[in-house]
């Protein structure tokens, strides 16, 4: 590593630090399931809020308070027992953005025949022998957790289509990461955190690209860093340091 690689890890090892503290939770969507202790309470609040996560953060944050208020703020419970009256009261109208009802109830009654299956969405998500990230993993999971043709599979995106699936990969991070840092959950014990990459969405990459961590154009499969350095991305996003 020469100095400028160097220069470059230690402030992002600098960043990773700072950020990745309680503090961070504040002002972040992993603050909706940091309300829940029952593992499956955390892993539906986690992927519902990770499913929203794009556009101003107070909103996301906002919107996915009301998906738990729709739950009675007992996901794991509400999804193994809502009745078709319980999915009429949810308005008929948009939750976030073009995340709308319709999507919602799509989400719970997946949620309800995985876990008819599974004790826990990890086991969705194992990852196989000779694997080296969450890619196939992945579309294992959307397979699993979409039914049937319906509007609501677009929220539960591909990386076979080429996509960074920068909310799974967010989720994914909550559950598997093990740090004890009080941000990430750590729950899941079957998956190592070597699997993990950095959610990479716009902002995010063209730091990469200033920094010259990241090269390619596209913010695909192909252009992937350990997880604790989304903290490090994050913050030099907050500082504005590369603008």
């Amino acid at each position: 590593m020469n100095l400028k690689e160097k220069d470059i890890f230690d402030l992002l090892n600098e960043k990773a630090e700072l950020y990745n503290s309680p503090d961070f939770i504040t002002d972040d969507p992993i603050q909706i399931p940091h309300r829940f202790y029952l593992k499956q309470d955390i892993e539906i609040a986690g992927f519902l809020s990770a499913s929203i996560a794009w556009g101003n953060r107070k909103s996301i944050i906002n919107d996915a308070n009301k998906m738990m208020e729709l739950m009675g703020n007992s996901p794991y419970d509400f999804v193994m027992n809502f009745t078709d009256s319980d999915l009429g009261r949810v308005p008929q109208k948009a939750i976030h953005r073009t995340f709308n009802h319709e999507d919602f109830i799509f989400f719970l009654k997946n949620f309800r025949r995985i876990y008819t299956q599974f004790e826990s969405l990890e086991d969705a998500f194992l990852i196989n022998e000779n694997e080296t990230n969450f890619s196939h993993s992945i579309e294992r999971f959307r397979n699993h957790f979409i039914s049937e043709k319906h509007r609501g599979q677009k929220h539960v995106s591909s990386p076979y289509k080429n996509s960074a699936s920068k909310r799974l990969i967010m989720f994914l991070r909550w559950m598997v990461r093990k740090d004890k840092k009080g941000v990430d959950f750590g729950i899941w014990e079957k998956i190592e955190p070597k699997f993990l990459s950095v959610p990479l969405d716009v902002h995010t990459a063209n730091i990469s690209r200033k920094l010259g961590i990241l090269t390619r154009k596209q913010n695909d499969w192909k252009a992937d860093d350990p997880a604790v350095y989304d903290f490090a991305l994050f913050g030099l996003g907050v500082s504005k340091e590369f603008e």
